[in-house]
């Protein structure tokens, strides 16, 4: 097992679902510490390779592989379920298998093929209460005291949604990175604006917490659905249309399963040049 990053580079995949981006780096064979300054190298969009998160593969013990999340602003995310569907994806080609279990610091997801190239993972049941999502204190996490009374979920990362008429018309980048800091999210959250356009059916824009506007998120879209089948606006089976495209979104008695396609778009490899620079 290496202990430091070699000269002769780093091999990763980019991969993305629905323009969700990620650098996935495959650790089972050869593990090394990746450090907040490389993490926020390879983000650089014009300097390094440029993503929403980055995920590492490790040997999983028990499971099929254990994961681990980094945002573009180099802290550690819980949870990617778009990365998660990707990496998934990956596996069951290289190896054959249909149905897969990862670990993450959200605990054990299970992932299947889900036929015509979709992929779905079950992330979990939500975390509906203050202290789980978590909360800055003891409060009703239906209709938070902020303006457009929005709905806090835990899907081991906080999220905020706002139910509105037009989720095209909000300044995405001016309340998402506002709400990111509201001090009722100790943690910081993820923000989703949504409108419903048809029975079962949103329209979803997502700021992510250490990143910004993204074209989706998956994490974000299980707990927009959670979020309005406990309003009363959809029921548990729904599809959320985002910038980036389409998720379907079944919330069961045994988690919430999100169904969607995947991409893996090239190969390469991070020169030794590039590593000692960072």
């Amino acid at each position: 097992m290496r202990t430091e990053l070699g000269s002769s580079g780093l091999p990763f995949m980019k991969m993305h679902g629905l323009g969700n981006d990620f650098v996935v780096i495959d650790q089972r064979a050869d593990s090394a510490p990746l450090s907040e300054a490389l993490v926020i190298a390879i983000a650089d969009r014009h300097r390094g390779v440029g993503f929403d998160q980055l995920a590492v593969i490790y040997p999983g013990g028990n499971a099929d592989a254990r994961l681990e999340f980094y945002n573009s602003d180099g802290s550690l995310s819980s949870t990617c379920g778009n990365a998660t569907r990707c990496i998934a994806r990956h596996i069951m080609d290289e190896t054959g298998q249909t149905r897969l279990t990862l670990t993450t610091e959200r605990g054990t997801l299970i992932a299947e093929d889900a036929g015509d190239g979709l992929t779905r993972v079950n992330m979990g049941a939500p975390l509906l209460n203050w202290d789980e999502v978590p909360l800055a204190h003891e409060i009703d996490t239906l209709e938070l005291p902020i303006d457009g009374a929005p709905t806090a979920t835990g899907m081991g990362n906080p999220h905020c949604t706002f139910f509105v008429d037009d989720a095209e018309a909000v300044d995405l980048e001016a309340r998402g990175a506002e709400i990111e800091h509201h001090p009722l999210f100790p943690e910081r959250t993820n923000v989703q604006f949504a409108s419903l356009i048809g029975p079962d059916h949103l329209r979803m824009r997502v700021w992510e917490r250490g990143v910004g506007v993204t074209l989706a998120s998956g994490s974000s879209s299980c707990a927009t659905a959670v979020a309005a089948a406990r309003r009363g606006l959809t029921g548990r089976h729904v599809r959320i249309d985002l910038d980036g495209g389409t998720l379907w979104i079944d919330w069961r008695d045994d988690g919430v399963w999100m169904t969607g396609p995947t991409t893996h778009v090239f190969s390469g490899t991070f020169t030794g040049a590039f590593l000692g620079q960072v």
